[in-house]
Formats: C-alpha cells, sequence, structure tokens
C-alpha cells in the first residue's frame, strides 16, 4: 500500500518535532566536560559567557611563544553594551594551551584620544572608535621584534631571570596593546616558559 505526499505530511511534521525535542534536550543537559581543562574563547558575537553576552570578537594568529607555529590572539568584549564592556585579551599556542587572559577597560580601546576623557562625546561616537580600536587591535605595529631592546632598562615587576632570557634572545616578539593605565607589552620566555609581561 502506498501512501500520498498528503498523509505523509503529518508523520513527517511528528518526527521533526521529536528529532527538535531531542536535540533541545541534549544541549540543555549539564556538560561532561572537565572544569579544570583549558578556557575556550566562544567563536562568535552574540554568545554567552556566564553573565556576559560576547559583543564582538576579533582574531589574529602571529608568531608569539613558538617562531614556527603560531599562536592565536583572541580580543573578545563582553558586557550589555559596548562602552561599558569589558575587552577579553586572549594568547593561545598551537596546542590550544591558554598562555595569557587579560581583562580590560573597553575604553582602553578607543581609537581617537580625544574621545577619551570627553564628557560631552556621545555614546555612539564611543562606540564606533571602540570597534575601529578592535579592528586594529593586531595590527602588524603592535608586534614587535626583538621584543626587548638591549638598551630598555629593567622594569621593577620583571624578575632577572626572565629579563636576561628577553634581553638575550633577539627572536622574542613582543605585542603591544592599550590597558588602559598606558601602554603593556607581553612577551614570551623561552627559558622560563611563560609570558612576561612589560608595563611601558
Amino acid at each position: 500500500m502506498t501512501l500520498s505526499l498528503r498523509a505523509l505530511a503529518p508523520i513527517a511534521a511528528t518526527l521533526l518535532l521529536a528529532t527538535s525535542c531531542l536535540n533541545t534536550e541534549r544541549e540543555t543537559a549539564t556538560s561532561s566536560k572537565d572544569p579544570r581543562t583549558e578556557f575556550t574563547p566562544p567563536r562568535g558575537r552574540g554568545e554567552r559567557v556566564g553573565a556576559a553576552t560576547v559583543l564582538n570578537t576579533v582574531r589574529a594568529t602571529h608568531p608569539f611563544s613558538d617562531p614556527k607555529n603560531p599562536d592565536t590572539f583572541v580580543l573578545e568584549l563582553r558586557g550589555p553594551r559596548i562602552v561599558t564592556g569589558r575587552a577579553h585579551l586572549f594568547v593561545i599556542s598551537s596546542q590550544g594551551d591558554t598562555l595569557r587572559h587579560e581583562v580590560l577597560p573597553a575604553t582602553a580601546l578607543i581609537d581617537d584620544p580625544t574621545l577619551r576623557d570627553n564628557q560631552s562625546a556621545s555614546a555612539r561616537d564611543k562606540e564606533i572608535s571602540i570597534l575601529r580600536g578592535m579592528n586594529s587591535f593586531f595590527g602588524p605595529s603592535q608586534f614587535v621584534q626583538p621584543a626587548v631592546p638591549t638598551t630598555m632598562p629593567q622594569p621593577a615587576e620583571v624578575d632577572t631571570q626572565a629579563w636576561t632570557s628577553l634581553r638575550n634572545d633577539p627572536r622574542a616578539v613582543g605585542f603591544d596593546f592599550p590597558s588602559g593605565a598606558g601602554e603593556t607589552r607581553l612577551v614570551y620566555s623561552q627559558q622560563v616558559g611563560k609570558v612576561v609581561v612589560i608595563n611601558q
């Protein structure tokens, strides 16, 4: 016996609904992922991390911890609004390990200095400036090599072993970014095996 397409339609709809319910139930089930594993940033705009919404994300790859295998740099803007949000900077190795996670105010990304302390500037102007700042955050000029010039004095916050290892490594790459209180440089020390933070 053959069934007409009209007769099959209600059956197909019922199967589709059942499948949809199963998928929803699977998606809302508690995660079995080990909480101690490395954090993986969300992939797109509109996703949620805890109570915060990801408003914008930019990515770049660049040699940093390993000259042969570029690392991934991710900048995520999270929060209810662009101006009041917080930017999360992740440096992730080619093996998927999070080498560094920095958090800075969204206002540190404003690319027009005249808007930073301008009380009369509109929120819209600041939002556009922040998004422009995100787009240029990983520009080629932000990566410097050698990371530590021999004439650069040792900062108080960097220990002698790490500083010596960076000064003796002309292949070390530095990444500069605005932190809100000035410029910050991240450099990976091969000898120490970690990211060194230099406040400039």
